[in-house]
C-alpha cells in the first residue's frame, strides 16, 4: 500500500493452484539483474529457513538441496543465462526455498524486508540480499553469547562447509562476496537513512518472520543489522 507505505501479503485458499509447473526454460532470457534478485531472494528464503527456531525434517531436506544448488549455480546463471543446468539449479532453489518458508519460517531478514519494502520503492530480492550478510553477522555473534548449543550455529558451519569455507565466518563472508559480485546496493541507494532505524525496527518486530529468528533480537540489534547494511 504506497499510500501507508506499508507491504501486505495476499492469502487465501482459493489463492493455491492444483498444479504448479516449475519450468526453467522459461527464466532463460531472464537478465542478470533480475537472475540476482530472484536468486539472492531464493538464496535467503533457504537459508534463514534452515537457520530459523522452527525447522523439520522435511524442511531440512529443502534447503540442505537447495543451497548447495545456490552455492554452485547462482554465479553462473549470472553471468550466463542461457546454461540450462544452472537455470535449472535456481528453479529448483526457488521451489524448495518456496516450500521450506512455508513450512518452516524465516528471520530477521524477511522481518526487516517488509517494512523496508513498504517504506521504500525497492526491489524485494536486492533488499534481502543488501541485508543477509549484516543479519548473519548479529546472529552469529549472538548465538556464540546467549545459546552456544544451538543447533543454528551448527548450520552455519555446514552452510559454510558447503561454500569451501572452515567457520561460520568464512561463509558469512562468502555472501558478502558473492552479493558484491551480484551488485547488491547498500540499503542508502534506496533512500534509507539512520533516522528510519527505529520505525523499520518497531515494525520488523511485529512481524511472523522475526519470532522465528535463531535467536531473539531487541529493536537495538534490530538497529544493528541495518546499521551494518547501510
Amino acid at each position: 500500500s504506497p499510500e501507508h507505505r506499508v507491504k501486505v501479503s495476499i492469502r487465501h485458499p482459493l489463492m493455491i493452484p492444483d498444479l504448479a509447473i516449475i519450468d526453467p526454460e522459461c527464466t532463460l532470457s531472464m537478465p542478470p539483474a533480475i537472475t540476482a534478485a530472484t536468486g539472492l531472494d531464493a538464496f535467503t528464503q533457504l537459508l534463514e529457513a534452515f537457520l530459523c527456531k522452527k525447522p523439520n525434517p522435511m524442511t531440512d531436506g529443502f534447503c540442505r538441496d537447495g543451497l548447495v544448488r545456490v552455492v554452485r549455480s547462482l554465479r553462473r546463471a549470472y553471468a550466463n543465462g542461457s546454461d540450462r543446468n544452472a537455470r535449472e539449479d535456481m528453479a529448483l532453489a526457488s521451489l524448495f526455498g518456496g516450500l521450506a518458508l512455508a513450512n518452516a519460517g524465516l528471520g530477521s531478514v524477511h522481518g526487516l524486508a517488509g517494512p523496508l519494502g513498504g517504506m521504500f520503492d525497492a526491489p524485494h530480492g536486492m533488499v534481502c540480499a543488501s541485508l543477509l550478510p549484516s543479519a548473519m553477522r548479529v546472529n552469529l555473534a549472538l548465538l556464540q553469547t546467549r545459546s552456544p548449543e544451538s543447533i543454528a550455529l551448527e548450520r552455519l558451519f555446514e552452510f559454510a562447509r558447503w561454500t569451501g569455507g572452515n567457520t561460520a565466518e568464512e561463509g558469512i563472508e562468502w555472501i558478502s562476496t558473492l552479493c558484491r559480485d551480484l551488485q547488491v546496493p547498500r540499503l542508502a541507494s534506496f533512500g534509507v537513512t539512520e533516522q528510519d532505524f527505529p520505525v523499520l525496527a518497531e515494525n520488523a518486530q511485529r512481524t511472523s518472520s522475526i519470532k522465528v529468528n535463531p535467536v531473539a533480537l531487541t529493536a537495538s540489534e534490530l538497529e544493528q543489522v541495518l546499521r551494518g547494511a547501510l
